[in-house]
């Protein structure tokens, strides 16, 4: 009786706060589309002051969010900076790369609830198909996500200048970053983490897919000296992805992934000459070695 009553009070949860985030979004959408018309008659100083205004958008839903997760109890991220006095120092007036790994689609939440006021606003790549999605699609284009198409492997050995489709948005998208400081988010593996799609694809890592940097490559190339640090992040969960047990979005909304572990830390990019992809494979190395921690009873995250 009592776990289902449990159950059927995770369930109100999850419908409240799904409820909340559906209205929020409206609410703060709704601004940036009129902004994002009025941004068109402007120029110079004035769009520019229009563009920011917009962004002040996005942090309102941030709040709203957040607010609903502290106030429904959705959720705990104990967040871990680990940033040594060499390392760079994060901030709000730099421009950052930050690389995770990906479980879930609550990463994007998780991820918000941890680093929002602590680095730069996120920007990240989303799926083309995305701009179809009621009011968040379009309010994502109008902010300047950059927007990619999915190719399959075959599809790319087929075709290889499809590669250069993606890495065009990319490029278009560093010009609209350079405008104010930005967090460029990248998912690296490129798709969520599963047993099945380790094996599937050959993985050399026991909690992670092989890295993609080819975006990661062009967004250093184009922003250049402007990248203050890499921030790489790993996000645990209960059990993890690697268990298949990482919650999907409803769970996370009903509560039923109490606490996430978020460990951060900035590290100097890349620079020209560098073979980028030893660069990022070292880093999946650390982190593949920290999930695997991770998963021993009592283990706490940590580089």
């Amino acid at each position: 009786m009592a776990a289902s009553s449990g159950a059927k009070a995770g369930r109100w949860r999850g419908a409240v706060a799904f409820a909340f985030i559906a209205v929020n979004t409206v609410v703060w959408c709704l601004p940036v589309y009129l902004l994002a018309a009025l941004r068109l008659l402007l120029a110079g100083q004035l769009r520019t002051a229009c563009g920011s205004v917009m962004f002040r958008a996005v942090d309102g839903w941030v709040a709203g969010v957040r607010w609903m997760a502290w106030t429904l109890r959705m959720v705990r991220v104990e967040t871990l900076i680990d940033n040594p006095p060499q390392h760079p120092q994060l901030g709000t007036d730099a421009w950052y790369l930050v690389v995770c790994n990906h479980q879930s689609w609550a990463d994007i939440l998780v991820l918000t609830f941890a680093l929002n006021g602590r680095i730069p606003q996120f920007k990240f790549f989303t799926k083309r198909q995305l701009v179809w999605v009621p009011f968040i699609g379009v309010a994502l284009w109008l902010l300047g996500f950059p927007m990619v198409r999915r190719y399959s492997r075959e599809r790319l050995r087929a075709n290889p200048s499809l590669r250069e489709r993606d890495r065009e948005t990319t490029r278009k998208a560093c010009e609209g970053f350079r405008e104010r400081p930005t967090s460029v988010l990248s998912f690296l593996e490129g798709t969520r983490f599963t047993p099945a799609k380790r094996l599937a694809l050959d993985s050399p890592y026991q909690t992670l897919l092989k890295p993609r940097v080819g975006g990661f490559a062009t967004v250093l190339e184009q922003l250049g000296e402007q990248i203050a640090a890499v921030v790489d992040v790993t996000i645990v969960y209960p059990g993890g992805a690697y268990s298949g047990n990482a919650p999907g979005f409803w769970d996370f909304l009903c509560g039923r992934c109490p606490s996430v572990e978020l460990c951060a830390r900035a590290l100097p990019p890349p620079v020209p000459g560098d073979d980028i992809e030893e660069w990022v494979a070292e880093v999946w190395r650390q982190k593949d070695a920290q999930l695997q921690a991770a998963r021993r009873p009592g283990a706490a995250a940590g580089y």
